[in-house]
This record gives structure tokens, C-alpha cells and sequence, in this order.
């Protein structure tokens, strides 16, 4: 999706690409993260907190309402308005009779230039989690979050058969003649290393479209290209990187259980040889 500055805008569009998507075929869609605004994150502004809902609030109320309708489950990533001063980066799990199956909260806040999440988000404090739908056994995690190992293993052990990864992703403009393309390829590379390494399908949902939050910012250009990979990394569906698209791809139970026979990666971790994996540094110890 490309956003625009009326939130209540972006959400009749979603409705109704949500609408579209059923209608050929789809079974869980899932929009990009933070789909409810342009991406605000580009600076620090204590106004655009009032951009923060509560889970459920008016925008679940309305893609419960669809996903009851279409019998069609939704993940709805949204700026979570959890209390008064406490914020989360958070995606919401429709089930396809239209309840709020599981909430999500992003883990892993980044802090670089046009990017400024700390400042608006709290870290999630629900985990990595699975979500039963009528479906499908899915797992969210959101943007940051899929540069790291450690939580798409923890999700595909309790039993996901596929990540979805909604994602705010792009370049800044004066660095995408030189790092662009090398930086997109990294993206990729890592997201279908989680679908290798766990043996499950990976979807990638990321927003398309340069987004100025006023004249005189750079902006950033979202480089789109989202995409579903097998549990062999096998892309099976990508979108353009500078347009809209709903992008379709088929999931098989049979192929997870294929690749993992013949792969069997799960079976052979050393669980017994991994301490240390929850220090911070191992400073050359032993």
C-alpha cells in the first residue's frame, strides 16, 4: 500500500483492498505496518501521539466487521495506545469471525536517522507468539524484528507454519544510488533465511511510495517489493517496488512437512550446546 496524510482514508483503503484480496481467493491478509498513517517516525513529535488507538478501537471495530463478512482472517499492524503516556508498535489478529484471536507487540525498537521509534514505542512485553485462525497457525512480528534470528525461531517452535513480517522499509533518498540495492538484497536474504532455517513460508508486507512529512524533509522512498517465500526460501510471489499491488500466494501444510523431512533442521539443533544465547555479549568466555 502507498499511505496518505488522512488516517481515516487510509483505512477505508485497506477495507477495501482487504475486500479485494478475498475476492481472489485470499484466506489471511495482512497489511503493512503502521497502515494507519504515513510513517510519522521520520521525527520526533510529541502530536503525533494522537495518532495511537486502543486495541480494540475504531480501527479493529471496522476490519472485524470485514473479516466476520468475508470469512477471511486479517493482521492489522497499528500505533497501540495502551494507557495514557505508554505506546506500542503493535499488530492485532482478526480470526475470520471477526474476534481479535491475538495481539502482538513489536520487540525490537530501531533508533537511526528517519527512523525514530524509541522515542514513540515502548518494547513489546507479550513475546513471540502464535496465533491459531481458522486458516492457518500464523506468527506476526513487525519491520525490525525480522533482522533477527532469535525471534522467527521462537515463533516457528511454537508451532507457526508461516512469519508474517508487516514492515515500514525504505531508503533514504541521498543513499540509494550507492547502499539501495545492496540493502534491499539483505532484506530479502535475511527474511528467507528465517523461512530455511525454521522450514515455514515468510511474508514480507512492506508500504510503497516516498513520504514527506513537509516540504523541506528528504522523506523516505518505501522500496515495496514484498514478498512470499516457501520453506526453502523459494520466492513464490513478489510485488514491484514503486507501486500498489496485492500480492497472492498459495501456502502448503505438504511442503512444510516435505522440506523439514528432507531438511531436518529442528531435529538436529544442539539444544544442549546453546548457553549463552540469552547474554548480550559473551566477552571470550569459555
Amino acid at each position: 500500500m502507498a499511505m496518505w496524510p488522512d488516517p481515516a482514508e487510509n483505512l477505508e483503503r485497506a477495507a477495501a483492498r482487504v475486500r479485494d484480496a478475498a475476492r481472489s481467493g485470499a484466506q489471511v491478509v495482512c497489511l503493512p505496518e503502521l497502515f494507519h498513517s504515513r510513517y510519522f517516525c521520520q521525527r520526533e513529535d510529541d502530536a503525533f501521539f494522537d495518532l495511537a488507538e486502543s486495541i480494540p478501537g475504531p480501527s479493529t471495530d471496522r476490519l472485524s466487521a470485514i473479516a466476520r463478512e468475508l470469512q477471511v482472517a486479517i493482521i492489522a499492524p497499528l500505533f497501540e495506545r495502551r494507557a495514557p503516556g505508554l505506546y506500542h508498535n503493535s499488530a492485532a489478529i482478526i480470526d475470520a469471525d471477526g474476534r481479535i484471536a491475538g495481539v502482538y507487540r513489536k520487540m525490537h525498537i530501531p533508533d537511526d536517522p528517519a527512523y525514530y521509534e524509541k522515542f514513540y514505542f515502548t518494547p513489546g512485553d507479550l513475546g513471540f507468539q502464535v496465533t491459531e485462525t481458522r486458516h492457518a497457525r500464523i506468527g506476526t512480528l513487525i519491520c525490525w524484528d525480522q533482522w533477527y534470528p532469535e525471534g522467527a525461531r521462537l515463533t516457528a517452535l511454537r508451532g507457526a507454519g508461516i512469519l508474517f513480517y508487516p514492515t515500514a522499509i525504505g531508503w533514504h533518498p541521498q543513499e540509494r544510488d550507492a547502499h539501495g540495492e545492496a540493502q534491499r538484497d539483505a532484506w530479502r536474504v535475511i527474511q528467507r533465511s528465517h523461512a530455511i532455517a525454521n522450514g515455514v513460508y515468510v511474508a514480507a508486507v512492506n508500504r510503497v511510495g516516498h513520504e514527506r512529512l513537509a516540504d523541506t524533509d528528504a522523506g523516505i522512498e518505501f522500496w515495496g517489493s514484498s514478498f512470499l517465500c516457501d520453506p526453502f526460501g523459494v520466492i513464490l510471489a513478489e510485488a514491484p517496488p514503486d507501486r500498489e499491488q496485492i500480492l497472492l500466494g498459495e501456502v502448503s501444510l505438504t511442503r512444510i512437512e516435505e522440506v523439514r523431512r528432507h531438511w531436518p533442521f529442528l531435529r538436529d539443533r544442539r539444544i544442549d550446546a546453546y548457553a549463552g544465547i540469552d547474554r548480550r555479549f559473551l566477552d571470550n568466555e569459555p
